[in-house]
């Protein structure tokens, strides 16, 4: 039996029965990486484009993984001093440029940190608001978020 692969269209899921090669080849594949940050009891979650959302972007020429989501946090958040734990959880999903179709692979990473100083949106990204989010409290953002997101938040919760 094929491995399933669970990709996100349109905040809607589409499992992958197919070959996942195939299934690929129709799109052009893009790298991210981005980090699920705890402070404590605290997670840390931005709000772009009227939704809550983890920090995230593409991954550069020059970087790997690991470094491309510690910069990512670093840039979209202000958060320093991050420290990577556990094993990352890898999420896919498509979108639709002017030009061509997109199967986005994120690869996200669990890290700590005990920063407390201002927290910085990068305003120029489209983040309006930097937040640390009680997970007691966590419910009330994911029902304003990705679907996508809210499935990574409750498998490191």
């Amino acid at each position: 039996m094929s491995q399933k692969y669970k990709v996100y269209v349109n905040n809607s899921i589409l499992i992958i029965n197919e070959n996942w090669k195939d299934f690929c080849s129709k799109y052009k594949i893009v790298n991210a990486a981005g980090g699920i940050v705890f402070n404590d009891t605290k997670l840390l979650m931005i709000f772009r484009n009227g939704l809550w959302d983890l920090p995230k972007g593409k991954v550069e020429p020059d970087e790997n993984l690991k470094e491309c989501a510690i910069r990512e946090v670093e840039e979209e958040t202000g958060v320093k001093d991050l420290t990577i734990k556990g094993k990352e959880i890898i999420s896919y999903h498509i979108y639709t440029t002017e030009f061509e179709d997109i199967l986005k692979k994120t690869t996200w990473y669990i890290m700590n940190t005990k920063y407390d100083k201002k927290l910085i949106p990068q305003i120029d990204e489209g983040i309006e608001k930097v937040s640390w989010v009680s997970i007691k409290d966590i419910n009330h953002k994911l029902n304003n978020s990705f679907k996508s997101i809210e499935d990574i938040i409750r498998k490191v919760l």
